[in-house]
């Protein structure tokens, strides 16, 4: 029997509502919004990308709609994304009055790294190798 092969992984984040994250990821970080689905006068799905890099983002609401079911919600997030970039001193700039979640530091496995929460309540991390 032939071996699967991953091919792509792509985080689908689950929110209240998608609007509060997009300004982090669009106008800060210059990502693009790929593909777009209203529910009602809100967003209920959204795929953003950039440099081969895609990010899903969808309400609790469409998921539930989606399922047919109520499911139960996390009281705080379990997700947080981690992402290597090549300047993180540009991506330092572009979150300039952002409040860290993480402030500028080395680790012991040789990244400089600086996180953000974005509107959904995630952290995200990003990093280059020190």
């Amino acid at each position: 029997m032939p071996t699967a092969v991953t091919k792509k992984l792509t985080p689908v984040l689950m929110v209240d509502e998608i609007e509060s994250c997009l300004p982090l990821w669009v106008d800060r970080l210059g990502w693009t919004k790929t593909v777009d689905v209203p529910e009602g006068d809100k967003l209920g799905f959204v795929i953003l990308a950039k440099d081969g890099a895609e990010l899903m983002y969808q309400t609790w609401a469409s998921v539930e709609k989606d399922l047919g079911t109520a499911i139960r919600r996390p009281q705080s997030t379990s997700a947080a994304l981690f992402i290597e970039v090549s300047d993180l001193n540009e991506v330092e700039k572009r979150l300039a009055g952002i409040p860290l979640a993480l402030a500028r530091r080395t680790t012991f496995y040789g990244m400089h790294e600086i996180g953000v929460l974005e509107g959904g309540g995630h952290m995200v991390v990003f990093a280059q190798p020190a």
